[in-house]
């Protein structure tokens, strides 16, 4: 606030030649006041961590001293790393996987995480990735010593530019003494999770230009077979939808994705609040300042934690992500598209829930015969496979009890939209699901609608609980 009043007083006097530039930033700061005090994403904790902030000035003064010389609030932030361990190459790639990783009193998991990235991925997957390891200890011996390690166990992927080691010098690291203590936390733990903020923001100012992708990972984590495939499936069919952050996983910080673009800022906002709370609660934060309001959190998990002993005083740590599958090959396509029902909505349990991985549904009022649900592709495709699940397991009788499948094509422009003018019946609904198998083989057409029809009313709700679509080939030019 103290900075946003200094800035306040030197447009003052300049008022008069600039009246616009002085609204504009007046509200740039009241915008950014407004979403971090009042949105409703903030907690009424952290409101009062916000008023506490303002009785220790000390604390406040020393960040912002250190943040003006690390940063320019418009680009990356002015850090000179030593690299360990390859170079960056000048093609960008699809996808960035960061981590970061400290000496442990117990156990040491970095290069099972690294071996299972490369081993779970296919030649042609190793293309579009980089690895970046941040070795964020302060012991220079343990990191020379480390990187020696991998060195000998990935030098062929160090040579094709698969992966870079990197340090940033503890001389670019704001103080760690004296700092807030939020949430009764001892002052070595306090330390402890302030220095992790650091490293991640040191680690996505480097990242910020290697890829259109971003994956943070910690590094202790198997993966999945082919994850590179299932993500870029998600990402395919996430298209025209504004998102911040796709989970695939739970827990902590372990398969949270991010554009690569958004990395500056994220990078600024854990150094802002490095010593306010942990990073994963910092991520939640930030999402919801870009405005994701809700998780987008994909299942099953690509990553799974298999540390056992934590890297904060070697404490026990037997965390696992239940939704964790080592093959998850088998993730839907989903192509991009727009859905459209008549069926009554309740409450915000709309269309587009039922057609993604995220763990939610559609939910709609009693269907009448004639009511239907269609999905219309931004392209045509080829469609191989159709698998649609109603009902859930607490909700047994809110399926499509009678109902038809159908596929369109010859898309014409309606007062609801565009809509297919022709379809083919593919199956019925039973017991409120339908599997059809080798539908390439049975339409000849590239198919431009999927639609659901219901062919008798019903008494009760309906759920769609999923809409899974695997195509043959990507979608037509």
């Amino acid at each position: 606030m103290r900075l946003v009043w200094k800035s306040l007083d030197k447009m003052r006097c300049f008022r008069k030649r600039s009246t616009i530039p002085f609204l504009g930033f007046l509200i740039t700061c009241l915008l950014f006041l407004n979403l971090y005090i009042e949105d409703g994403y903030v907690l009424e904790e952290d409101k009062r961590q916000l008023r506490e902030t303002s009785m220790h000035p000390s604390n406040s003064e020393r960040y912002v001293h250190t943040f003006r010389e690390l940063t320019n609030f418009s680009g990356t932030i002015n850090v000179t790393y030593r690299y360990l361990a390859g170079t960056p190459l000048p093609r960008k790639k699809y996808l960035t996987i960061g981590l970061s990783s400290v000496k442990r009193k117990r156990g040491n998991y970095l290069m099972e995480t690294i071996k299972s990235i490369f081993d779970q991925s296919s030649y042609e997957e190793l293309k579009e990735i980089v690895v970046v390891v941040h070795l964020a200890d302060f012991d220079l011996a343990w990191c020379e010593n480390l990187v020696q390690d991998i060195s000998r166990k990935f030098a062929h992927h160090i040579i094709a530019g698969h992966l870079l080691v990197i340090h940033a010098p503890e001389e670019y690291y704001p103080s760690l003494d004296g700092l807030k203590r939020n949430y009764d936390d001892p002052e070595d733990r306090v330390r402890f999770r302030s220095k992790q903020n650091v490293d991640y923001a040191f680690l996505l100012n480097f990242c910020t230009n290697l890829s259109d992708f971003y994956m943070m990972l910690e590094d202790d984590v198997l993966c999945s077979r082919n994850f590179l495939t299932s993500l870029k499936k998600v990402v395919t069919s996430r298209e025209g939808s504004y998102w911040v952050m796709l989970e695939f996983s739970k827990l902590g910080y372990i398969g949270k994705l991010y554009h690569s673009r958004d990395l500056p800022r994220l990078a600024h906002f854990l150094l802002m609040f490095y010593q306010e709370m942990p990073c994963d609660w910092l991520l939640i934060h930030f999402r919801g300042l870009l405005a994701q309001k809700d998780v987008i959190r994909f299942k099953p998990s690509l990553f799974q934690h298999m540390g056992y002993y934590s890297s904060y005083k070697g404490a026990e740590n037997k965390l696992k992500d239940d939704d964790f599958e080592e093959d998850s090959i088998d993730i839907p396509d989903n192509p991009p598209a727009s859905l459209y029902t008549n069926i009554n909505v309740f409450e915000n349990y709309d269309a587009t829930k039922a057609y993604s991985s995220v763990d939610e549904y559609f939910w709609g009022k009693p269907p009448s015969t004639g009511d239907f649900f269609v999905i219309v592709f931004n392209k045509s495709t080829k469609i191989s496979k159709i698998k649609i699940l109603t009902g859930t397991d607490d909700r047994q009788n809110d399926i499509l009890h009678h109902g038809a499948l159908e596929v369109g094509e010859k898309l014409v422009g309606t007062k609801r939209g565009r809509q297919c003018s022709s379809y083919i019946t593919l199956g019925e609904f039973k017991n409120g699901n339908i599997d059809v198998q080798d539908v390439d083989h049975k339409i000849a057409f590239a198919i431009e609608c999927v639609r659901i029809v219901v062919t008798a009313s019903q008494k009760e709700w309906l759920i769609i609980r999923s809409i899974s679509l695997w195509t043959t080939q990507p979608p037509s030019q």
